[in-house]
């Protein structure tokens, strides 16, 4: 899938509950159609380990067709920042996260959240895809 196209795919907020791992319940609250941007917020919850869990972020940064960043201001974490960078390449887009985070109570939770996030964006990447390649097909 081309650059603009994958870029708007991820600009579209209710495609991150079909890249979200189910086992997480996650749900976006916030009304739709969100309009994406600097300042935008997004409420959200998800259910972890059965307790459901608030979760906020605003758009830091938005620059259409090269990256967009979503940092926490409450939620699961003390610190969440997640940089999406897209590149045209060769067949195609590449699709980068980065992603700092600091787990609350860290001295005993990092294992087991460096655990879930790697899950997380391992699911991403094996479904996005199949995603990708929905959204071009589907009648429009």
């Amino acid at each position: 899938m081309g650059l603009v196209e994958t870029f708007a795919f991820f600009s579209d907020a209710g495609n991150l509950e079909r890249l979200t791992p189910p086992w997480l319940n996650f749900r976006i609250l916030t009304p739709r159609p969100i309009a994406m941007g600097v300042g935008t917020l997004i409420d959200y919850r998800i259910v972890l380990y059965g307790v459901p869990i608030p979760w906020q972020t605003r758009i830091d940064v938005w620059e259409p067709g090269v990256r967009f960043v979503d940092r926490q201001l409450s939620g699961p974490y003390l610190w969440w920042h997640h940089e999406h960078r897209f590149d045209a390449v060769e067949g195609g887009t590449r699709v980068t996260d980065r992603v700092e985070y600091v787990p609350r109570l860290r001295w005993v939770s990092s294992p087991f959240v460096r655990r879930d996030v790697e899950r997380i964006f391992a699911y991403r990447q094996e479904i996005l895809p199949s995603l990708l390649t929905a959204a071009t097909t589907r009648p429009r």
